[in-house]
């Protein structure tokens, strides 16, 4: 029977959850937003004066695209073994994998050492996002899914907001820390290696502080019951180190992908070809561990065809979700700070780090929103207003602005609103999709292979530039239309407004 020790206890142990997941992705979008800052100096740094012109354009396009086929390849393999170790376990992996390989960033001599450790690196990043929202979703009560969600998805705009203001100091910032490197005894050589070509150095060696947080997770934070509930059944004992190999092949087909794309790739008409069938072998990559799980699930009696093939068609429907979110994000407004700069190029206004900062208060209020509705209205209805308002916005910040005026932040902040709102959404709907054996990898495949989607569409959204004679505005409408496919497909997903987490 409950007790009041028993129900402080819970209580507790439910807040250490959500702390331990707030901050693991606040940190994951710190680091995900700090490449963005520190990418352009730390190329020009690593390549040299003497590179060939645009070879600083195409690295940094290139290590954007691999990053996000690293965070789709993470979100399955630390999925998996968060199914199959532990929520908490898996985790502290994770946050260790893209705080650690963050830091080596600072420690590279060469473009392509750069590109590899940020590969690793995003690993962990999609890695946390399926597990946090995992063990979230299974410690906290149904009733309060909705704020939560809310938190979880707001978490990494907190991390986006502390990137731009340290933009904006970064002169300062960078005083202050020679100060301190030389307090501590080190060489004004070791400073200004540290600190030359805007600190991009010390900041990335910096990004291994969240490997802290693994001492909390791993102290304080406790697992998932309901996870402990299907290990003692042995229902995590389907799962074999062995069919991760399919996760491999489906990473190199993204990455060929890309390379079609690239400036060093093929023919528009042949690259297209490639992304067809790249995107296939893909999929079928990324699939093969639930598949091979739920085939030996069958086959021990623990689970009926019926519910293996419902799980399939559950993750190739959330993954399509997800990629109209991304996709939307990744190839429209993420763009809009660089597009800020060619509208006002004077520095000293900061237009890039002012539409960073408005673009991520808005996007810590619609991911508030957006799950605060979904848990009262309904996930399908909020879903299609959520695609609705999206492409409303973005046609609004893009046609809308000729100029970097007075009209311009407030219609960043609407976007960023709006376009960020699906980030609130979908910690509370995925895990509504998966039982409780396959809900990690089933909602990190869902959320994470919209990445791979989203790193070919950025590669598109350069080549509506092109088409539309370098402008950026009708490039970036273009790509917003993929909130049309959003509304949709959103009606062949089931609503599961006020129901339980499936087992």
């Amino acid at each position: 029977m409950s007790s009041p020790e028993n129900d402080a206890k819970a209580r507790r142990n439910r807040l250490l959850v959500l702390l331990a997941a707030f901050l693991g992705w606040l940190f994951d979008g710190f680091e995900m937003g700090l490449f963005p800052l520190v990418g352009p100096p730390a190329l020009a740094d690593l390549l040299g004066p003497d590179a060939p012109a645009g070879d600083s354009a195409k690295w940094f396009g290139a290590i954007i695209a691999v990053f996000l086929v690293g965070a789709a390849s993470g979100g399955v393999i630390f999925g998996w073994l968060g199914d199959k170790i532990g929520r908490v376990r898996a985790m502290a992996l994770s946050i260790l994998t893209y705080a650690l390989f963050t830091g080596f960033c600072g420690f590279a001599t060469e473009a392509w050492q750069l590109a590899a450790l940020r590969f690793i690196a995003s690993l962990g990043m999609g890695g946390e996002w399926s597990l946090g929202v995992a063990l979230v979703n299974e410690v906290w009560p149904g009733k309060s899914r909705a704020i939560v969600a809310g938190l979880i998805g707001a978490a990494a705009n907190f991390g986006y907001l502390l990137v731009a203001v340290l933009s904006m100091s970064l002169l300062s910032f960078i005083d202050n820390v020679e100060g301190l490197i030389l307090g501590l005894g080190l060489s004004q050589a070791t400073a200004d290696h540290l600190l030359q070509n805007s600190a991009w150095r010390f900041l990335m060696i910096s990004g291994a502080l969240p490997a802290l947080l693994i001492f909390l997770i791993r102290a304080f934070v406790p697992e998932s019951e309901k996870w402990e509930e299907e290990h003692a059944k042995g229902t995590t004992s389907h799962w074999a180190r062995a069919d991760l190999v399919g996760v491999l092949g489906g990473s190199l087909a993204a990455l060929v992908i890309i390379w079609a794309w690239s400036p060093a790739g093929v023919a528009p008409l042949l690259a297209t070809g490639i992304t067809v069938v790249g995107l296939a072998a893909a999929g079928i990559g990324f699939l093969h561990p639930v598949r091979q799980y739920l085939r030996r699930a069958v086959a021990a009696g623990s689970l009926s065809p019926e519910k293996g093939g419902e799980v399939l068609r559950m993750m190739l429907l959330g993954a399509g979700l997800g990629a109209v979110a991304l996709l939307g994000t990744w190839g429209s407004t993420q763009w809009a700070p660089r597009w800020a700069t060619e509208l006002e190029p004077d520095p000293a206004k900061h237009a890039k780090e002012w539409t960073l900062i408005w673009l991520s208060l808005g996007a810590i209020t619609g991911t508030f929103l957006a799950a605060i509705a979904a848990g009262r209205f309904g996930r399908r209805i909020t879903y299609v207003a959520l695609c609705v308002l999206s492409l409303a916005s973005a046609l609004i910040l893009y046609q809308g602005n000729s100029s970097y005026g007075d009209f311009f932040l407030p219609a960043a902040f609407l976007a960023g609103t709006m376009t960020a709102s699906f980030y609130g959404f979908f910690p509370l709907y995925f895990p509504e999709l998966f039982p409780t054996a396959v809900r990690a990898t089933g909602q990190g495949f869902a959320f994470n292979f919209g990445r791979i989607l989203a790193a070919v569409g950025g590669l598109q959204t350069a080549t509506l530039m092109s088409f539309f004679g370098g402008s950026f505005p009708m490039a970036g409408s273009v790509m917003a239309a993929v909130y049309i496919f959003g509304i949709v497909l959103i009606y062949f997903a089931p609503e599961t407004k006020g129901r339980e987490l499936p087992e």
